[in-house]
């Protein structure tokens, strides 16, 4: 969280008469902190069954850990500038191909990967890894449903599954790039 704080030079330079603003104290920073991390915990630890939420790590976008959890697991909570509510809990797997994603790099999937987004997606194609907006050809999807997303170390896996994300059962996302996966989707959450 950032705070700001009024420079010294700035408080000499204003009336005595008109400044009434005071330094906002240690402890309430702190509890304002603890109240902002502990929404972000809970929110993260909704993307997965509370049998996973229940051991992971929970870390912030900027990669603080808010919660050091005992599994491999590591949820972390939506991000806020973005469109739905998308918190996500990965494993291992997930973590090396999210990082691969993020980089550009190919991804090394050595064994079944496992991620949880019970909440639902970003706006994403689910056939452009890259793409950030809709157009005719990337299927757009607006408004993922909750899903789990699995790896599989051989993409000759990934035959025979559609890639329709609207026929109601499970798709494969970004086939035919280093990226694919399938999405398994899940009940809605209730509200």
């Amino acid at each position: 969280m950032r705070m700001s704080f009024i420079s010294p030079v700035l408080l000499a330079a204003l009336s005595a008469g008109a400044l009434a603003a005071q330094a906002p104290d240690t402890a309430t920073v702190h509890q304002a902190s603890a109240a902002t991390d502990q929404a972000l915990i809970a929110n993260a630890l909704s993307a997965a069954p509370a049998s996973v939420a229940a051991t992971a790590t929970v870390q912030s976008a900027d990669g603080r850990v808010l919660r050091k959890g005992t599994s491999d697991w590591v949820c972390m909570p939506d991000m806020p500038d973005a469109p739905n509510n998308s918190p996500m809990c990965l494993d291992a797997e997930w973590r090396s191909m999210i990082d691969a994603l993020m980089h550009k790099r190919q991804p090394t999937v050595t064994k079944m990967g496992f991620a949880y987004m019970l909440q639902g997606d970003l706006p994403v194609s689910n056939t452009d890894p890259y793409a950030t907006t809709p157009t005719s050809t990337n299927q757009w999807i607006q408004n993922g449903s909750p899903h789990i997303m699995v790896l599989v170390p051989d993409p000759k896996l990934l035959e025979g599954v559609s890639t329709d994300p609207t026929n109601g059962g499970p798709f494969v996302m970004w086939k035919g790039t280093p990226y694919a996966h399938i999405m398994v989707p899940t009940v809605p959450p209730e509200k």
